[in-house]
């Protein structure tokens, strides 16, 4: 297998790295801009923009991959809801891109979707479940999902997730658990939605499924998360308990309350069962990925 990597300066993107340094899988991490991952060897890195359909003809040309994992996108919800265009492109028009080379390089494509193709009145989901995306972010991961899915070609892998955590060099965005984590070591108040439910995913966990779903050459959906569902409140609270920080200054909003440009799906979570038995997909619990953020 030769496996290539889009968005590698991201936290999913450094996990995989990570899990191949100590593989004999040869591989290509690619992201926007220069390697900011002081792990990913210099050898094994290439610039490469997704939204340019000849930069990622040259790229597949000269590394000639077996594998695709596409870890790109723009994620920032509330965002897309400003910059549909820029949202569309990133997260629908590059996904055509990359996996219509990856068919002519008969490459196996595994492409990164979202719980929030979920409109969050029937969660936990499992992966046959009707989608009815409620965002312009959650529509473009929905319309990427779908090129996938009525297109000609069969040799691709859907691995849908949730909040993914964890700890990156030089990441251009935080995620909940870190900033939760930073907030409550400063005493900072926090008003904590009480009414969104989600299962939170530990990054070296996903890392582990993206990389078993290439080198199976996985096929279809499958839904990736950690192994419990709660409110966003008890996950800082659970953080606080954790970290043996005060939780006094968590104050519990509605959803509703925060004005919040996009709307969110109030309860996901995944039913894994499809992933545990066919990748060998076994999460670690929520304390337990808090263990190894310490380490």
């Amino acid at each position: 297998m030769r496996l290539l990597i889009t968005g590698s300066n991201g936290l999913l993107g450094q996990k995989i790295v990570d899990l191949l340094n100590s593989s004999d899988i040869p591989f290509l991490a690619t992201s926007l801009g220069q390697n900011r991952n002081s792990k990913c060897p210099a050898e094994s890195y290439r610039p490469m923009d997704i939204t340019d359909l000849e930069d990622i003809k040259k790229v597949y040309d000269d590394f000639q991959p077996t594998a695709v994992i596409n870890t790109a996108a723009m994620t920032n919800v509330d965002a897309c809801e400003d910059d549909e265009v820029n949202c569309r492109l990133i997260n629908v028009k590059a996904v055509e891109y990359l996996a219509q080379q990856a068919k002519r390089v008969n490459a196996h494509f595994v492409h990164l979707s979202t719980d929030f193709v979920f409109d969050g009145e029937n969660g936990p989901y499992i992966e046959t479940d009707a989608k009815n995306p409620l965002s312009i972010y959650a529509k473009s991961k929905s319309d990427s999902e779908d090129l996938l899915i009525n297109g000609d070609d069969p040799n691709w892998a859907i691995l849908r997730t949730i909040i993914v955590f964890g700890q990156g060099e030089n990441m251009s965005r935080s995620n909940i658990v870190l900033w939760a984590k930073e907030a409550l070591s400063k005493g900072t108040p926090l008003s904590i939605v009480d009414d969104q439910f989600r299962a939170p995913t530990w990054a070296d966990d996903l890392a582990y499924a993206c990389v078993e779903a290439a080198k199976r050459s996985a096929k279809g959906i499958y839904h990736i998360c950690g192994p419990e569902t709660f409110s966003v409140l008890e996950l800082v609270q659970r953080i606080a308990r954790f970290y043996g920080y005060d939780d006094s200054n968590i104050k519990p909003v509605s959803t509703q309350t925060l004005n919040q440009k996009a709307k969110k799906p109030p309860k996901t979570g995944f039913i894994i069962d499809k992933a545990r038995k066919e990748l060998d997909y076994q999460p670690l619990s929520f304390e337990e990925s808090l263990g190894k953020l310490s380490e």
